[in-house]
């Protein structure tokens, strides 16, 4: 698993901790990076994706609502959702990601992670956040 990988898994692990406990997911990033609780620190990647998604969170939020089809955020699985979130932000936000990168890594995560129909439904939701990318930014 390469770094970046290891680095978006860490940040759907923090976007997805904070939605269940309620809390703001930079300050959850800022309390881990004070006091780690696993023996690896976090990768410096996954602070920026956690502050991008949170920086850009309205932004990112109405884009998956307009081209969800039918799928409102609050009924998608939480981790369809935060995944969903770090593949939007590095479409639309994060120029050193080629857009087939941030869809094939979110694919990859959901495909791991999700349930049997989750990959497909995040590559064909972030497939066509990137069709339309030129009217969203």
């Amino acid at each position: 698993m390469g770094a970046r990988t290891k680095a978006r898994k860490r940040a759907l692990d923090l976007l997805f901790e904070a939605e269940q406990r309620s809390v703001n997911a930079v300050a959850l990033l800022d309390e881990r990076v004070a006091a780690p609780v696993t023996p690896a620190p976090l990768p410096e990647y996954t602070g920026v994706l956690v502050r991008g998604v949170v920086h850009h969170w309205v932004a990112i939020n109405d884009a998956l609502t307009t081209y969800s089809k039918d799928w409102p955020l609050d009924r998608m699985p939480a981790v369809d959702r935060n995944l969903l979130r770090i593949g939007a932000y590095e479409l639309l936000f994060n120029d050193d990601v080629p857009d087939k990168v941030a869809i094939a890594e979110s694919v990859a995560l959901a495909t791991e992670l999700s349930t049997d129909e989750s990959p497909k439904f995040v590559n064909g939701l972030l497939n066509r956040l990137a069709e339309v990318k030129s009217t969203l930014v």
